[in-house]
């Protein structure tokens, strides 16, 4: 049973869950990583119960977020992205999400999972945030050193308070006061 949320896990049923399930446990899953990086794409500028509500319409739009499939989404496929109402219809985080998709597609040709990718920057281990009442961060020294070598490595739209985001919510930061 958790005993303390933070007050963004109590604004709704559907958050409460999300924190109570999924935020913070360690995920290790590459189509789940891929989902969680893609939904923290497009959650930057907006609130994370504006992207969660649409999980399901994302999952659908992003064909179940298999990274192989999206990696071949051609001009058509954006299209019915940019007009699909159900997700947020952003160009620039749709044409991230694509090239990330191809990004992770070369990682496994040269015999790098997702996993092994992200969870290198935290040694392969969740890291312990001691937050003492204080406010989570945006961004830390890791998230900057994986967002720098994300970019590095063709990966677009993931700065250091996305990958910080991301972090935290597969479990690579453990964040919870709980």
């Amino acid at each position: 049973m958790i005993t303390k949320r933070p007050l963004w896990a109590e604004t709704s049923e559907l958050m409460r869950n999300y924190y109570d399930t999924k935020w913070g446990v360690p995920e290790h899953d590459d189509r789940e990583l891929f989902k969680m990086l893609i939904l923290e794409l497009f959650q930057s500028g907006l609130s994370w119960s504006t992207i969660w509500k649409r999980e399901a319409a994302f999952e659908k739009a992003f064909a179940n977020f298999d990274a192989a499939k999206v990696a071949v989404f051609d001009q058509e496929d954006f299209k019915r992205l940019m007009n699909d109402s159900t997700i947020i219809r952003n160009r620039r985080k749709i044409m991230a999400t694509i090239n990330n998709a191809k990004v992770i597609q070369e990682l496994l040709a040269d015999g790098e999972t997702l996993n092994n990718y992200v969870w290198s920057f935290v040694n392969f281990k969740p890291q312990r945030l001691q937050l003492n009442g204080k406010r989570l961060p945006s961004q830390t020294s890791e998230s900057k050193k994986m967002a720098r070598k994300m970019k590095a490595d063709g990966f677009q739209f993931v700065g250091p308070t996305t990958a910080y985001s991301f972090m935290t919510a597969v479990g690579m930061v453990n964040a919870r006061e709980d």
